[in-house]
């Protein structure tokens, strides 16, 4: 059961929903982007603290090594004196502060105001007093998390323990961190807003054939197939686009046949049908000349039944099941169809030319069409012609032939003999009461095999049509009005 959507429910376009997946992808990939970036970021600037406090114990060695006492000129023996000297020269960063400890007890301080004195933090400086080894760590302040080292330093024979404790704030560096994230989150949304602004126009250039598609399709009526979609570019929607105009093509052909179909056979019939009432109106009482109203009125139904059947097979060759295919003896066709065609009419009747081949064709409807050229030759030559009924091969492509020396067509007849209910009834002959549609069904056998009809012809010496037909027809279905070419006049 068909479900229609609720009046309320919102219908989203191809297009919105397209630039919407493609901006979720993209910014789940953005947000992917800045979360691996903060924490890149963040890792770096904590092994930089770590760095830093490495660093200053460094400094500090190379100090000791490289200064003296001012008092004695000689270099250190105690350990207030050095790490004061060192203090007092240091110049610290705004996020870092550098003290000493003399005995567990803080001694001296770098010169610049730290975020947070950490050497008046009686539990801070309990942690970190008698470590006899270098130390790192991390604690928490009140200007927010800090990471710290403490350096002990002893003198051989100096009863003072002393040590330099290193501190790095670490809230600077993460605003900083934060800042650097902020600015990548700002840039990435302006790059999210064009991308998808550019998508949004690239998506509609590319789905303009769609939309006009869609717009053609609305104001498609069945009286009016003429609109076709401008194709441009090689794309899958371009490719769409042709289908849609091949669609239409197709339905064109359909229904102008149809239509072809509706207006010949109400034309052809109306006038039997007339003929028909007007003798059952006027039928006399006496039995002779009834006898001849109902002999008169069945040959008219029996013409109305082979007209009828002659529509059907033409409306049935626009159908894909027309053609039943398989292996066909050229050489056993043509003499099949002489033997047949000598019923026709009193003719020298002849073979032309023979070709040992074999095609996948439908042998019946192949037999039809010649059986329809003789019966046509028969029409328009007498009993001293001659009817010759051949076979060749030419590179790809087979011929069959139908010649008679008869009276021939007229150049200007010759462009309409293979449309629907055409005549040629030739001054002081009598014509054979044919509909004017064996080779109109000529002409449709030969399109269906993917073939066309192929006329030669000079007034009063004679005819040739020739059935010009693939050896080897494509393997799909026949469709109206697709690649068949319409009959040839050689002149």
């Amino acid at each position: 059961m068909l479900r229609h959507p609720a009046p309320h429910a919102v219908s989203l376009s191809a297009r919105s929903r397209i630039i919407g997946w493609m901006m979720l992808l993209v910014a789940l990939a953005l947000s992917a982007e800045l979360l691996i970036a903060a924490r890149v970021l963040t890792e770096r600037a904590e092994a930089e603290l770590d760095q830093e406090l490495v660093h200053e114990g460094h400094k500090l060695r190379d100090y000791a090594g490289r200064t003296v006492d001012p008092a004695t000129g000689e270099p250190y023996r105690e350990v207030r004196g050095l790490l004061a000297g060192y203090l007092a020269e240091a110049v610290p960063d705004a996020d870092e502060t550098l003290f000493s400890l003399i005995d567990g007890r803080p001694a001296h301080r770098a010169r610049t105001e730290p975020l947070a004195r950490l050497d008046t933090d009686p539990q801070f400086v309990g942690r970190i007093a008698g470590l006899g080894q270098p130390q790192t760590g991390t604690v928490t302040s009140t200007a927010g998390p800090v990471r710290y080292a403490v350096f002990p330093v002893r003198f051989e024979g100096a009863p003072d323990l002393g040590a330099l404790v290193v501190v790095e704030f670490a809230a600077p560096v993460k605003e900083r961190v934060a800042s650097t994230v902020r600015v990548l989150g700002a840039v990435s949304f302006v790059a999210l807003s064009l991308a998808g602004l550019a998508s949004w126009q690239v998506a509609g250039r590319v789905l303009a054939p769609i939309r006009t598609l869609r717009r053609t399709a609305e104001t498609i009526r069945g009286s009016d197939l003429d609109q076709r979609i401008t194709v441009t570019g090689t794309d899958d929607v371009a490719a769409l686009a042709r289908t849609f105009n091949e669609m239409l093509d197709r339905l064109q052909s359909a229904f102008a046949g149809q239509r072809q179909f509706l207006d010949d056979a109400s034309h052809e019939l109306r006038t039997p049908i007339t003929v028909i009432r007007g003798h059952l109106e006027l039928i006399s009482e006496d039995p002779a000349k009834r006898k001849r109203t109902l002999a008169l009125v069945l040959d008219e139904l029996q013409r109305m039944n082979r007209l009828v059947d002659d529509l059907m097979l033409l409306a049935k060759a626009e159908r894909p099941d027309f053609l039943d295919l398989s292996e066909v003896d050229v050489t056993d066709l043509v003499m099949q169809v002489l033997a047949k065609a000598g019923a026709l009419g009193d003719r020298h009747w002849t073979v032309s030319d023979l070709t040992e081949q074999t095609v996948l064709a439908d042998n019946q409807r192949l037999t039809q069409a010649l059986m329809q050229l003789a019966a046509n030759a028969v029409r328009h030559t007498r009993p001293t012609d001659r009817i010759s009924i051949g076979a060749t091969t030419v590179t790809d492509r087979l011929r069959l032939s139908v010649t008679d020396t008869g009276t021939g067509i007229a150049p200007e007849d010759q462009t309409r003999i293979f449309d629907r209910f055409t005549r040629l009834d030739h001054p002081g002959r009598r014509s054979r009461g044919g509909a004017g549609l064996g080779l109109a069904i000529v002409a449709s056998i030969a399109h269906a095999h993917g073939g066309r009809v192929l006329l030669d012809s000079t007034p009063g010496k004679g005819s040739t049509f020739t059935l010009d037909l693939p050896l080897t027809p494509a393997h799909r279905p026949h469709r109206p009005g697709a690649a068949a070419d319409s009959p040839r006049i050689h002149r």
